[in-house]
């Protein structure tokens, strides 16, 4: 076994052992103690994992988070070195209201190769598949951008579908999409499986717009990465204390941030299981008393690399 291939291994055990945990915690409005169960469970998994790898973007930095902070070391200390994104539960809301879409990721590249998101929460994305690479300006409006992608896919403007998030933000947005003919796909949480969505071939998603997490950017970045994809990004605080922050950091906000400042790298890995069913994954299922099935999908590190199966895990 090549090491990207014990890499894709070893993934596919963490994010599937990290929605496992997150089972008993779905639909009980127990959002930090599932999240936690989920984060509990990923660094169990990831103790054993053959890799020299430390987290870029976790859970907090060290003294806000018990595991997986940024810059805690993973692995054990063999193999490929890497940096590693993580997110145990994206849609902790989701999980605990028992809502589909909630997902646990993790993506992985070269070490030092993973954009460092500092002190910024917000960023603003366009996120498009491989047949719109090129075809997207977020500098440009919403309208010129959905022209160009329909152009690209040689589609209609009217026949796209665009994945936003449900957020008063985005009142303008959905107006100006909507206002093209295109269709809004609103969802509550869940930027990086908007993204996902919208690089799928088989998936009526063409892109993602709107302003997400700029920690999850990078996540989201490793599966643009992985299918051949394209995203664009510029830093969008919703705070002044987080606009200050980044000030004081030296950190140009209105810069456009590519894929390449992202990932710079040639290969990532992005690894999610289902923590609740949705339109990407089923949640964790009891096959037999002892065994639960986790629904796992695996993009990368090549193009054309897509796995999507079950991980069976024994029932605690």
């Amino acid at each position: 076994m090549t090491e990207q291939e014990q890499l894709i291994e070893d993934l596919k055990k963490v994010v599937c052992t990290a929605a496992a945990a997150a089972k008993d915690f779905v639909g009980t409005g127990e959002k930090e103690a599932g999240d936690q169960a989920a984060v509990d469970a990923m660094r169990a998994a990831f103790e054993q994992a053959h890799m020299d790898a430390v987290v870029r973007v976790g859970e907090g930095e060290k003294d806000e988070a018990p595991m997986l902070y940024v810059g805690e070391k993973l692995g054990n200390g063999k193999g490929l070195k890497l940096d590693i994104a993580v997110d145990p539960v994206e849609g902790t809301s989701l999980m605990a209201a028992g809502k589909p879409n909630a997902i646990a990721v993790v993506a992985a590249t070269d070490q030092g190769k993973f954009w460092d998101a500092g002190s910024a929460y917000y960023m603003n994305k366009i996120v498009v598949g491989s047949e719109a690479k090129g075809a997207i300006d977020i500098t440009q409006s919403a309208t010129e951008n959905l022209k160009s992608i329909a152009a690209a896919t040689g589609k209609k403007v009217e026949d796209l579908v665009i994945y936003v998030l449900d957020k008063p933000r985005h009142v303008e947005l959905r107006k100006e999409i909507e206002a093209c003919g295109a269709k809004v796909d609103l969802h509550a949480e869940g930027d990086v499986i908007g993204s996902v969505l919208a690089l799928m071939p088989d998936s009526e998603v063409d892109a993602l717009m709107g302003i997400g997490g700029a920690p999850e950017a990078v996540i989201t970045a490793a599966a643009v990465v992985a299918l051949g994809g394209d995203m664009q990004g510029q830093l969008a605080p919703q705070q002044e204390e987080e606009r200050e922050s980044l000030l004081s950091e030296g950190t140009d906000i209105s810069k456009v941030l590519y894929l390449n400042d992202l990932v710079q790298s040639d290969w990532a890995v992005f690894a999610a299981a289902g923590v609740t069913s949705g339109e990407l994954l089923e949640g964790p299922m009891d096959s037999t008393s002892d065994e639960i099935l986790v629904e796992y999908l695996i993009i990368g590190p090549d193009a054309d690399q897509v796995e999507n199966d079950f991980y069976p895990l024994l029932a605690d």
